[in-house]
């Protein structure tokens, strides 16, 4: 891309015609102009970046975009992301998520995709609630929030994303408040450059099911210690964290997955003979 072109590059030129259908004061609002913020300090065109997504609120994010997108199935984000990246290592590849999707039905997928590697940005979206099925508790909620689905809470401890990240071997790990859009789209942008999976929470207030979280922007701080790439050193730090502390929280120094070298293709008649009796 030319110069010129790259100075014409704006949050605007990500931005898709479709409307947003978020409930008024969602954080996913911000986070969707935090993600085009990104991707234009990051000088990207559209057509060299992909968003892909699973089901749930934050999951609308690619139709708003003007970039490749893909809106999968539920919780199948990160291996239909992996795919791509693996075929296409030229494309910047985003997964748009959220608690239910990511660490539910998907927690699996994001273990391994932790522990494989792969050079893309996962961007979880979380508030602590299925917000799009009106309100039951997600892995992230707190055992004791009271709710009509779950009278007197569900007694289960919640999920930790950051220390499963770290301990499933994510290479960069952050967290973000939809609050602070352009400290989001700073994170964004830092975790597009670093190599490997990386990992963003932005903690992102449903204001429908769980309007206290609008408290959320007086409990939010800058981390008051140094980004590390010493797993022991961020285990301690996350274990102790109390889910406030923003920035970046992990950046690690492992090589990022690299797809086998492509082979001459074959004829249906050659491999015929690998299976011949």
């Amino acid at each position: 891309m030319s110069t010129a072109s790259a100075a014409a590059i704006t949050p605007q030129s990500f931005k898709s015609g479709v409307k947003p259908v978020w409930c008024p004061g969602c954080g996913d609002y911000s986070v969707l102009s935090s993600i085009t913020k990104a991707l234009a300090a990051l000088g990207l065109a559209p057509e060299n970046a992909a968003i892909v997504s699973g089901i749930g609120c934050s999951s609308r994010i690619p139709a708003y975009t003007s970039c490749y997108g893909f809106h999968g199935v539920h919780g199948r984000a990160l291996p239909a992301a992996t795919g791509l990246k693996i075929a296409r290592p030229d494309l910047t590849v985003i997964v748009a998520g959220g608690d239910g999707d990511g660490y539910s039905i998907g927690g699996n997928h994001f273990l391994h995709a932790c522990r494989r590697n792969v050079d893309l940005t996962y961007v979880v979206m979380d508030n602590h609630v299925y917000g799009m099925t009106k309100g039951q508790p997600s892995p992230t909620t707190e055992p004791d929030w009271d709710s009509k689905l779950a009278p007197g809470g569900t007694g289960l401890r919640e999920f930790h994303p950051l220390v499963i990240a770290l301990a499933s071997g994510a290479n960069f790990i952050a967290r973000a408040f939809s609050g602070d859009p352009n400290g989001t789209a700073d994170l964004i942008a830092q975790a597009v450059r670093h190599p490997g999976f990386s990992f963003i929470e932005v903690l992102s207030p449903c204001v429908t099911y769980r309007p206290e979280q609008r408290g959320w922007k007086d409990a939010v701080r800058p981390a008051s210690v140094a980004v590390t790439d010493d797993p022991a050193r961020a285990a301690r730090r996350l274990m102790t964290d109390d889910g406030f502390n923003l920035g970046v929280l992990y950046a690690g120094r492992r090589a990022p997955y690299r797809a086998a070298p492509q082979h001459e293709p074959q004829s249906p008649a050659s491999l015929e003979l690998d299976f011949a009796l």
